[in-house]
């Protein structure tokens, strides 16, 4: 009789230990879970699919003065010396353009998703002698650009195929030095179709730590397309 009674109580107090433990990892879920879960958010809008097509319809004759890309850069202060990101550069049409604009000793940081875009880009770089170009495969959250580097960077209609604006915008607002410019160029459309609503970027960028210092609408004639600066605050 003593012994079932000691067997009785040792098993008691093993099931409790067990009852403590899962209770413990049923906390833990529901702390923790949140957390893992914030890493990778639903889109707060629709967005586009990133391009991977030809390379070469961003290249079409006349480009540079229809987008008047020279003005583009002055109004993002690029000089010789500037280090500036080409953030989603597709084939590198603006990326070489800049490369130009900086030299001597600046720098042009080529940032994609794509690897075949990559690939391109540093074919070109090496074709037109233009060694300030650094290519970076990124990721769709994070452009893997080093902190504090940066004088300046442009999105060339690419903002409306981020599909989680906060966290790209946080990774590149660490990698601007204080004061420094950030364009956007897109048009007003709802996400998904290669377009975002210009309240909806102004807002998502000024809610991660920028502010917008300048709006222009001149980089497509019908006055579509709006280009916007900001500085980091």
């Amino acid at each position: 009789m003593m012994r079932a009674r000691a067997k009785l109580a040792i098993l008691m107090r093993l099931m409790g230990t067990r009852q403590k433990l899962f209770s413990a990892l049923f906390i833990l879920t529901i702390v923790f879970a949140p957390r893992f879960q914030a890493q990778t958010p639903a889109p707060t809008h629709p967005t586009s699919t990133p391009y991977a097509g030809d390379l070469s319809i961003f290249e079409e004759p006349g480009r540079d003065k229809r987008l008047q890309i020279d003005r583009v850069m002055d109004l993002l202060q690029l000089k010789p010396g500037s280090v500036v990101a080409d953030i989603g550069a597709g084939g590198g049409w603006f990326s070489v353009r800049a490369a130009r604009r900086v030299t001597p000793k600046g720098r042009v940081i080529a940032e994609e998703i794509n690897p075949k875009a990559i690939a391109a880009i540093q074919k070109r770089a090496q074709h037109e002698e233009l060694d300030n170009i650094e290519t970076i495969l990124g990721t769709p959250d994070d452009p893997k650009l080093v902190p504090n580097s940066l004088d300046a960077a442009l999105m060339l209609k690419v903002y409306h195929e981020i599909a989680h604006p906060p966290l790209l915008l946080a990774n590149l607002h660490a990698a601007l030095r204080p004061g420094a410019r950030f364009g956007i160029i897109d048009k007003n459309g709802n996400g998904a179709d290669h377009g975002l609503n210009e309240r909806i970027v102004r807002s998502e960028v000024e809610h991660a730590g920028f502010r917008q210092v300048a709006r222009y609408d001149f980089t497509k004639a019908d006055g579509q397309d709006y280009f916007l600066i900001f500085e980091k605050r």
